[in-house]
């Protein structure tokens, strides 16, 4: 697929899929190889995505997982703050997106913190972790409209069918306000059941009919251990076979906590699809 986001006036190629690394600065993310506390844990973190392949790093501060505690605005905005100074002094360059659901601490990460891209998990703010409603201030697509900068909008719809419609009314809103760059990220392991999600991804190539680009972030989740055992520890390989499937129906952005790996499924997929390039 021939899509591209502006990233601060650059654009960012998406013809060929991409790979987001993800760096939680939190004390209780699910998979606790991602959790990175101390400055060095941050720093050794963010030089290891990028010198394994990833183009984007993924900072967030608020576990989703279920039975994850609520973090204040303060405390979010306070890890993040840390959090982005380090990845932005070790690397300068690499293109930084923050995992947020509230409109004020991404608009704060964008205009101060450094970061490029938001991603959000509670699709504009239908829901906050783990089917929680949210009382933010602020309206999340108004202030992506303002800010100019990509945006991740995640589904927390349980089939397909109530996905595609409800991502054409939000991507129409967005364009009504002014934004620009949209990619559509399925949802994967939010709000639907083990069946669910091997439905929507059995038919992912379906998102393409809305025309933007596809981000899957399946690394190491529960759809992949409660249907072949084990825990996020030892779902590696079921994660590798899931993001393959994705870049396969068209997937441009792997969101994974194990980068080089999916930077090894990427360049496969992509010799499949153009064997003499």
């Amino acid at each position: 697929m021939q899509y591209s986001i502006n990233v601060r006036g650059h654009l960012v190629d998406l013809s060929r899929p991409i790979v987001m690394g993800i760096l939680n600065a939190t004390p209780d993310s699910f998979f606790s190889g991602s959790r990175k506390q101390t400055e060095a844990e941050i720093a050794d973190r963010a030089n290891q995505i990028i010198a394994e392949g990833g183009r984007i790093i993924d900072v967030g501060a608020f576990s989703t997982r279920p039975g994850a505690d609520v973090v204040s605005v303060e405390e979010e905005t306070a890890r993040l703050k840390r959090a982005l100074a380090i990845v932005r002094r070790e690397q300068p360059d690499a293109i930084v997106s923050v995992d947020t659901y509230r409109p004020l601490i991404a608009r704060q990460c964008i205009e101060e913190f450094g970061a490029d891209i938001i991603n959000d998990v509670s699709e504009g703010g239908l829901t906050g972790i783990v089917g929680q409603a949210i009382h933010e201030e602020g309206d999340m697509f108004e202030t992506v409209a303002r800010l100019g900068v990509p945006y991740i909008l995640m589904s927390v719809q349980p089939t397909l069918q109530k996905m595609m419609a409800n991502f054409a009314a939000e991507i129409q809103r967005l364009r009504d306000l002014g934004a620009k760059d949209i990619i559509l990220d399925p949802g994967y392991g939010f709000g639907k059941t083990l069946e669910q999600n091997y439905e929507i991804m059995s038919h992912a190539e379906r998102l393409h009919e809305l025309e933007l680009p596809v981000l899957v972030g399946i690394s190491r989740k529960s759809m992949i251990y409660r249907l072949i055992g084990g825990d996020p520890t030892t779902s590696l390989n079921g994660t590798t076979a899931l993001n393959t499937i994705s870049l396969m129906k068209g997937a441009s952005i792997l969101r994974v906590h194990d980068v080089r790996e999916a930077a090894e499924a990427c360049r496969i997929t992509e010799k499949l699809k153009n064997p003499n390039s």
